[in-house]
């Protein structure tokens, strides 16, 4: 049984440094969305098409 329990605690482990890093990113993309000037913060791709034609 410990050798069970020291794989699920390296796999939760992994998991968690999974999450933190994942929330770190999140963070961070959240950051830079709120300080860059409006028009340089659409990074998803998602851009309204320009009608302009």
């Amino acid at each position: 049984m410990t050798e069970e329990a020291g794989k699920n605690l390296s796999r939760e482990e992994r998991l968690a440094a999974k999450l933190r890093e994942n929330l770190r990113r999140r963070k961070a993309q959240s950051r830079e969305l709120r300080t860059a000037p409006p028009g340089e913060s659409d990074q998803s791709g998602l851009s309204k098409p320009d009608t302009k034609s």
